[in-house]
C-alpha cells in the first residue's frame, strides 16, 4: 500500500492505469463506492505548521514511551508548503519547545529581526507613529512560511510520520449509527477518519475511464490542520455545533508579494506594519514590509472581509498601495517574483469553536488561533498541535507516562490504565479542557478586545485609540467586546462578513489608478506567479449549493437527511440575480485570482447536467455566472465573503492549486 501511495504522488499517470478498463462513462454516488482502507492511529489533515508539529510531538512521545503509533498527513498541494502563505515574521516560542536544538540544523530561520516600526499612511505621506508592545519582534524572524512548512515536513518524515502530498481530505469516514452527540446534546455520527479525494470525474460529475475512488484512512483520532476555513473544519464545525458558545468567525484576506529589491535600499531584518491608506477610516486593514535574507522584501495588505463597499477590490486596493511613494521609491528597479493570497481568521478568543469533536479535533488556523494585535499565528498554530498530540497519544496509550511540553501546566496525562478497543476511536475532550488556561489561550486573551474595536462606529480611528488604552492595561478589563451585533443566526453556519455586505445602490464606486508595470500589473499577470494548475476536465470545485429553498450548506456529504444541496439553473440563476443585481457583482470584484466572472448570458450550460436534462435558464437579465476553477488558490474568500452565502469551496483533485515556495 505504502509503495502504491509513493507511486501515484511520483507519477500522477499511474492514477489511472489499472482503471481503464471502466471503458464508459458512468453514474457517481460516492457514498456506494468501494474504497481502499487504510487503518492508522491518527491521520492528521494538513501539512502546515499544526499539523506538522502534531505529527512531530506524536512520534517524539513514540521514542520517549516506547508505544508506536502510526500517523499519517494527508496534504492536498503538490508538496509540503506549496499551499503555505503568510507574512511572515515567526515567534519561535513554539519551536524552541518542540525542537529545542532546531537552531543547529539547516533551518530556514535564516534572518532575525533587527528593527520594528510602524507608520500611518496617508495618499502621499507617511509618518512613524508609536509600536504597540504587542507588536515588538524582537528575537523573531523574518521568513517564508512554505520553506518553514517544508523543513518541518523533512523533520517529521525523519521521525517516520508518513506524509502525502497530493491527496486531499474530502470526506469524512462517518460511523453506522449515531453514536456521539454534538455541542448542544444532538445525537450524531462520530468520525472514523477521512476519505481522500475521488479522481476522474468528469465536469458533469460522471465517473470517467480514469475514474479511481480515495483512499478511506480509517483512524482512531482526526486532526484538522487545514488553515483558515479549511473545508472539513467547515463541515466539523457546522455539523457539531461548535460554535455553540462563541461567536461567528471573521475573516481578512491577505495579499502578498516577494520582491528583490536594489540592494541598496534593502536592510536585512527590517519589519514595518503599516495602517491607513489605502484603506479608508471604515474598513480595517494594514500593509507589512518584511526584509528577507537574500535581498528579498515580503510586502503585502490586510483587508478585513466584513468591510461593507461591494465595489472594493482587494487587489487593486494593494496594486494601488505600491503607488504611495514610499512603496514606489522601495520598489523601483526591483523585480517581482512572488505573488499569492490567502483568506486568515480575525476573530481571536470570542470566535473560537469547540475544539474537539466526536472522533477528531481542530488545529491551528482550523480554530482560529491568529493573535491579530501581533499579526502573528504561526507560535499558536504549533503549540495546538503539540497539545493536540499529547492528548490523543495519552488516550491512544492510557497509562504510558511522558512529560508533557505544549500547556504543562494545564495538561498532564492521566495515567490511567483504562483502554479502548484498537478500532475505537479516542475522545479529545481533555484537549479542549487543557488549552484553558494554556500559552495560546493567554496570547489571545490578553489582546480580544483589539480588533473587535476596529469594527465599531469610530472606524480605524477608534480601534487605534482603543488599542492604545488596551496596551496600557494589559488587557485587564471586565469587558469583552464582540465582533458584530446578534443577528439570531447559527454562528456555526453564518458567515457575518457576508452578511455586513451592503448593497451597492447604498455604496460609491471606486475608481481605481491604472497599473503601472511592472510596480502594478493586472490580475492574471500575479496569478501566473503562483504556478496554479488544476487538471483539465474536472469537476468545477466551487459549487453554487445553496441559494433559494433549503439551509446553509454544512458542508459536502454532511448534511441532515432531506436538505437539497444539488447545483440546479433555479439556484445559478437566484445567485446572478442577488449578486449581479444588488452587490455589483462583488466575487468578479474580490477574488484575487479571477475565478469568478458575470458575462453576457450567450445560452451556455454550465450546471452539471443540465444540458442534458430541461436546459433551464442560470442566467438572469442578460448576465450569467461563470467560474474560471483552473486559476483557484484556495484562498477561501469566495466560501466567506458572497453576500448570498451559497458558494461552498470543495477540494479540487489533489496536486491542484498553487505551488508556492517564496511565500
Amino acid at each position: 500500500m505504502l509503495a502504491r501511495l509513493a507511486g501515484r504522488r511520483s507519477h500522477p499517470s499511474a492514477f489511472w492505469i489499472h482503471s481503464r478498463r471502466q471503458a464508459t462513462y458512468t453514474p457517481y454516488n460516492p457514498d456506494a463506492e468501494a474504497r481502499e482502507e487504510e487503518q492508522v492511529d491518527v491521520c492528521i489533515v494538513g501539512a502546515g505548521p499544526a499539523g506538522l508539529s502534531a505529527a512531530i510531538r506524536l512520534k517524539q512521545l513514540e521514542v520517549e514511551t516506547g508505544k508506536e503509533i502510526r500517523v499519517v498527513v494527508l496534504e492536498k498541494g503538490s508538496e509540503v508548503g506549496a499551499h503555505i502563505l503568510s507574512g511572515a515574521v515567526v515567534e519561535p516560542s513554539a519551536l524552541d519547545v518542540l525542537l529545542p536544538d532546531w537552531r543547529l540544523t539547516d533551518h530556514p530561520l535564516s534572518q532575525p529581526v533587527t528593527s520594528s516600526s510602524m507608520r500611518l499612511f496617508t495618499s502621499k505621506s507617511t509618518f512613524p507613529i508609536p509600536h504597540p508592545p504587542q507588536m515588538n519582534n524582537k528575537g523573531n524572524y523574518v521568513t517564508s512560511l512554505s520553506r518553514f512548512a517544508s523543513w518541518l515536513g523533512g523533520v517529521a518524515e525523519e521521525l517516520g510520520v508518513e506524509i502525502y502530498p497530493g491527496f486531499a481530505g474530502a470526506r469524512f469516514l462517518l460511523s453506522d449509527e449515531l453514536d456521539a452527540t454534538d455541542a448542544v446534546g444532538g445525537q450524531v455520527k462520530s468520525v472514523r477518519g477521512v476519505v481522500t479525494h475521488d479522481a476522474g470525474l468528469t465536469r458533469q460529475r460522471t465517473k470517467s475511464p480514469r475514474f479511481e475512488p480515495g483512499i478511506a484512512f480509517r483512524a482512531r483520532a482526526t486532526l484538522l490542520a487545514e488553515g483558515a476555513h479549511g473545508s472539513l473544519s467547515k463541515t466539523a464545525i457546522s455539523t457539531y455545533n461548535l460554535r455553540h458558545n462563541a461567536q461567528p468567525q471573521t475573516y481578512g484576506i491577505g495579499l502578498k508579494e516577494v520582491w528583490r529589491i536594489d540592494p541598496s535600499k534593502h536592510v536585512p531584518g527590517k519589519v514595518v506594519h503599516t495602517i491607513g491608506w489605502p484603506m479608508d477610516w471604515s474598513t480595517y486593514g494594514g500593509g507589512w514590509e518584511y526584509h528577507m535574507a537574500d535581498g528579498l522584501v515580503s510586502i503585502g495588505l490586510v483587508v478585513g472581509l466584513d468591510y461593507k463597499n461591494p465595489y472594493l477590490e482587494p487587489y487593486r486596493e494593494f496594486q494601488r498601495m505600491k503607488h504611495h511613494p514610499y512603496y514606489r521609491n522601495l520598489l523601483a528597479s526591483g523585480e517581482r517574483l512572488a505573488y499569492g493570497a490567502r483568506s486568515l481568521t480575525e476573530g481571536g478568543i470570542q470566535c473560537l469553536p469547540r475544539l474537539d469533536f466526536p472522533g477528531g479535533a481542530l488545529l491551528g488556523c482550523s480554530a482560529g488561533v491568529v493573535n491579530t494585535a501581533k499579526i502573528k499565528g504561526t507560535h499558536n498554530a504549533m503549540r495546538t498541535g503539540m497539545l493536540a498530540a499529547e492528548t490523543a497519544f495519552a488516550e491512544l496509550h492510557p497509562g504510558a507516562t511522558f512529560v508533557p511540553i505544549a500547556s504543562p501546566e494545564t495538561f498532564k496525562p492521566s495515567g490511567s490504565s483504562e483502554s479502548t478497543p484498537d478500532s475505537e476511536i479516542v475522545s479529545l475532550a481533555p484537549y479542549n479542557k487543557a488549552f484553558v488556561g494554556s500559552p495560546v489561550y493567554k496570547d489571545l486573551w490578553t489582546v480580544r478586545n483589539v480588533r473587535p474595536a476596529f469594527g465599531g462606529r469610530f472606524g480605524t480611528l477608534g480601534g487605534v485609540l482603543y488599542a492604545g488604552l488596551d496596551t496600557i492595561l494589559g488587557g485587564r478589563v471586565p469587558w469583552t467586546l464582540k465582533h458584530h451585533g446578534d443577528n439570531g443566526s447559527n454562528p456555526s453556519t453564518t458567515s457575518p462578513d457576508a452578511l455586513a455586505t451592503l448593497p451597492a445602490a447604498e455604496c460609491k464606486p471606486i475608481e481605481y489608478p491604472p497599473f503601472e508595470p511592472p510596480l502594478s500589473t493586472d490580475l492574471m499577470s500575479s496569478v501566473s506567479l503562483t504556478g496554479t494548475n488544476h487538471a483539465e476536465g474536472q469537476p468545477v470545485h466551487l459549487r453554487v449549493m445553496k441559494g433559494v429553498d433549503g439551509p446553509a450548506n454544512t458542508g459536502v456529504g454532511m448534511q441532515p437527511a432531506g436538505v437539497d444541496v444539488a447545483e440546479t439553473p433555479l439556484r445559478r440563476r437566484a445567485h446572478v440575480e442577488a449578486n449581479a443585481g444588488s452587490y455589483a457583482g462583488l466575487l468578479q470584484k474580490a477574488c484575487p485570482a479571477g475565478v469568478y466572472e458575470y458575462v453576457s448570458d450567450d445560452g451556455g450550460k454550465v450546471v452539471p447536467g443540465n444540458l442534458e436534462t430541461t436546459a433551464e435558464e442560470e442566467g438572469w437579465d442578460g448576465k450569467k455566472l461563470v467560474i474560471n476553477s483552473q486559476n483557484c488558490i484556495h484562498c477561501k474568500l469566495c466560501d466567506i465573503k458572497v453576500p448570498t452565502q451559497d458558494i461552498t469551496w470543495t477540494v479540487p483533485e489533489g496536486g491542484g492549486g498553487p505551488k508556492y515556495t517564496l511565500t
